[in-house]
């Protein structure tokens, strides 16, 4: 237990410093700006990552630090978490520190609690919310069952609060409730019916924003349900293994599948069932997904608490999970001084911290000259990522938002009406700035992200025109 600390506490320093030196992503920049205007939802996700934000910039300031600050300790809790729900689950046996070393070993909880994203705060409330059920499933009384279930409840509606696809949490628990004889016993309690009404509590304020904006964060998530494409169904399934994979790393990956199938085969047990209730049902759906669309590789991140357990349920030698800890930690290590120097020299194309994280700097230096020699008073920017990168970057400057999304959100405004700015636009927008805002459009160069291999920037000078509507300022 000691090593076990001692290491824990150890990587979370790692992380502290790594998420200290790595560029802040586009993503991150955009949920920074979240947190210039907090509300009870937005058009992409709830608004728990805009929180964390919020409450790690007002301990360390407007810093990569600050921004990132809840990620490396969320995931040491988280960590804990696991390790005593292994120890609830699987009494006796190495589980829980099997589940923690493995999770940690992967690179999505590596990179993840160092980039701050909503997956951050989800797998950190479904982490929470699994701890308290397995203790629910080990309870030897009812009383204590069910303070376990109220603390289930706070986790499970916390966890909507992160992102739409913790609604799996509540099916896999009601699931787990139903299937499993010595948990039926608990619908004839209040406890569970409590722990319910609580994370529908929590869960209001978002409903309600977007009750009032047209229902459009719903709405963008449902849209993915349709789609339907068969004849690519082979493409996007080897997309998704591969992604899964390469962000799980390959040996701790086959353990967890390993875990799966286990906890499948041996569902009777409560212990199991749980585990299987809680990666089965999304599991299914994300792979039913791959016959209409590509499945982003981080959305399948809230299988793997309950497959990390299952792999350290199934008792195996000391040497198989070491081995796949030793090259998840060795791979993860590669990721960190890839994502802060650059030092293997890689074509931009073949290097995801490149494409995402690179060159920022330089091109809002770029974008300030050029406003400076256009006489302009304001930058315009069109695309999201590239508003907040350059928000973040240009700091003192005045950076308008004319993507539709903006609209959404209480920031201040700013008039463009009769104004002068400078449009950053990426060249591969055929379209062009819109006549509808801008009286004069004018091109007077372009701009590139240093190192990046990404597409240049167009740049314009433009005029707002004279009824053009206000700005948000980013």
């Amino acid at each position: 237990m000691r090593r076990f600390t001692a290491g824990l506490a150890a990587l979370t320093l790692i992380r502290v410093v790594m998420a200290d030196t790595i560029p802040l992503s586009p993503d991150e920049t955009y949920y920074l700006i979240w947190s210039h205007a907090l509300a009870g939802g937005y058009l992409d996700h709830p608004p728990m990552v805009a929180l964390w934000i919020k409450a790690g910039t007002l301990l360390l300031g407007q810093t990569e630090r600050g921004v990132r600050l809840l990620g490396p300790l969320a995931a040491a809790l988280a960590s804990w978490m696991l390790f005593d729900a292994g120890r609830a689950l699987f009494p006796g046996t190495k589980a829980g520190i099997v589940a923690a070393v493995l999770i940690n070993a992967s690179l999505l909880l590596g990179v993840g609690s160092v980039i701050m994203t909503p997956d951050s705060p989800l797998l950190f409330f479904w982490t929470a919310a699994l701890w308290a059920m397995a203790h629910v499933a080990t309870a030897k009384t009812a009383d204590e069952g069910g303070r376990w279930w109220l603390a289930a409840g706070v986790a499970a509606g916390l966890a909507l609060d992160s992102k739409y696809t913790a609604a799996f949490l509540w099916i896999g628990i009601g699931l787990w409730t139903l299937v499993v004889p010595s948990a039926r016993p608990w619908l004839r309690r209040w406890q569970p019916w409590a722990a319910a009404l609580i994370g529908a509590a929590l869960f209001a304020p978002v409903v309600l924003w977007n009750a009032r904006h047209d229902w459009v964060g719903f709405v963008k998530q449902g849209s993915r349900v349709g789609d339907w494409q068969p004849t690519r169904a082979l493409g996007f399934l080897a997309e998704l293994a591969g992604s899964q994979i390469g962000l799980v790393t390959p040996l701790v990956w086959l353990l967890c599948i390993a875990g799966l199938v286990t906890a499948v085969r041996r569902w009777r047990d409560p212990s199991w069932a749980l585990l299987a209730a809680l990666s089965v049902p999304p599991a299914l759906v994300f792979v039913q997904h791959a016959f209409g669309g590509r499945v982003q590789g981080n959305w399948p991140a809230i299988l793997y608490p309950a497959l990390a357990l299952a792999a350290g349920g199934l008792a195996i030698r000391d040497r198989w999970w070491k081995a796949a800890a030793a090259v998840g930690f060795g791979i993860t290590g590669l990721a960190y001084i890839q994502a802060a120097t650059a030092v293997i020299p890689l074509p931009p194309r073949l290097d995801p911290s490149a494409l995402r994280l690179r060159g920022w700097d330089g091109l809002a230096w770029q974008v300030a000259l050029a406003r400076e020699a256009a006489g302009a008073s304001f930058v315009a920017a069109d695309g999201y990522a590239l508003g907040s990168e350059l928000a973040w970057h240009l700091v003192g400057e005045t950076i308008v938002g004319v993507d539709p999304r903006w609209r959404l959100f209480g920031l201040r405004s700013y008039s463009i009406a009769d104004a002068t700015g400078v449009l950053v636009m990426d060249i591969r927008r055929s379209e062009g700035p819109d006549p509808a805002v801008w009286a004069e459009i004018e091109r007077i160069g372009e701009a590139v992200r240093p190192g990046a291999g990404a597409p240049s920037y167009a740049l314009y000078r433009v005029k707002g025109r004279a009824d053009a509507a206000r700005k948000p300022v980013l």
